[in-house]
């Protein structure tokens, strides 16, 4: 079955900083309501006086992440930022995918903290909360230009994607790369494109994610697969073919998330299970409550990715067995710490 909307979420729950929130009368259709309710994408400009923010996580790596875009049009039922929509007053539902707000201002941000005597250099994350190649990214450029900045001042960075667009740039990803600054994630759900056109609605294809995987690693550049997120019963038995797949397409490094439902998201993912995958929801769910101490959602640090309990641990083994079988001997190279040049980005602005 197809989305009646073309968006991941089919409900916008109110945002809980907000007393009331508006809603379609039951007897509205889908496409009276998406014309009554301007569901076309809304792009708001945003001009923070900040663009770093310190990652401090036992999960993530030490660094910074930037985050050009608040919002996603991808529209991952799934996604853990959904409810940090909820700051702006939106609703981390269907809000979240239309209501988008864009950073015109984040390169030159970027730029005047790298020049700061006090700087303490870090790689950089894009994103750490929503994709930095997400569809308005086509047209605005702030994650190409937040690139030209990394490359005028040698300053590393990681990158996660699961769009297309990424290789518009390979041109300053494979520089980056030269200079062993670049290391890029692409995200992969899932091949069944039924399944991906329901879950993630304004994505591309699998094959398409795994062809741009490629030819990343045509040009060059470190690139590692995410399979994000594994959810029982739904993907999760597509690991192997994921893993292999990746391996051929030229990975160096291969990873998995486990599906939490923290917040709202609980809420909008239970909805879009019932509407689409009802013979299977009871199942689903249990099994992601039974990998997160009885409960969908997960705060805990070190456990929440990963999980725990018999799924939980059935998958870490069939990861490491997999990871053993098609990326024995494959790493992703360090960065290059040592080429950060603040002084030759200043003199390179000047003129």
């Amino acid at each position: 079955m197809e989305s009646p909307s073309s968006r991941g979420s089919q409900i916008n729950p109110g945002s809980r900083f907000v007393a009331r929130h508006v809603a379609p009368p039951e007897d509205f259709l889908p496409e009276d309501w998406e014309a009554a309710s301007g569901e076309a994408t809304t792009l708001i400009p945003e001009h923070p006086r900040h663009i770093l923010n310190e990652v401090v996580s036992s999960d993530l790596p030490d660094a910074y992440s930037v985050n050009p875009y608040q919002g996603c049009e991808h529209g991952c039922v799934y996604c853990y930022a959904r409810p940090t929509h909820e700051y702006y007053g939106y609703s981390a539902g269907k809000d979240f995918e239309t209501h988008i707000h864009y950073k015109p201002s984040a390169p030159e941000l970027l730029e005047s903290v790298l020049n700061k005597p006090s700087y303490r250099l870090k790689p950089l994350m894009l994103s750490g909360n929503t994709d930095c190649y997400q569809p308005s990214e086509r047209k605005l450029e702030i994650t190409r230009r937040i690139l030209e900045i990394c490359l005028r001042y040698r300053h590393p960075l990681g990158i996660i994607t699961k769009n297309r667009l990424i290789l518009r740039d390979l041109d300053l990803l494979h520089e980056l790369a030269g200079h062993g600054l670049v290391h890029v994630n692409i995200s992969l759900t899932t091949f069944r494109e039924g399944l991906r056109r329901q879950l993630e609605p304004r994505t591309v294809s699998g094959a398409k994610r795994l062809d741009t995987l490629h030819r990343l690693s045509l040009a060059g550049v470190p690139v590692r697969c995410l399979m994000g997120p594994v959810i029982p019963f739904l993907n999760s038995d597509e690991m192997p073919e994921i893993y292999r797949r990746a391996a051929e397409a030229g990975a160096l490094d291969v990873g998995y998330i486990l599906v939490r439902l923290n917040g709202t998201v609980k809420t909008i993912f239970e909805d879009w299970l019932q509407r689409f995958y009802p013979d299977k929801a009871q199942r689903v769910l249990a099994h992601i409550a039974g990998s997160h101490g009885g409960s969908v959602e997960d705060y805990r640090p070190g456990i929440r990715m990963r999980g725990e309990g018999p799924f939980a641990e059935s998958l870490a083994q069939l990861h490491k067995t997999l990871k053993n079988k098609y990326f024995q001997g494959r790493h992703m190279p360090d960065y290059n710490l040592q080429a950060f040049a603040p002084r030759a980005g200043r003199v390179q602005t000047l003129f």
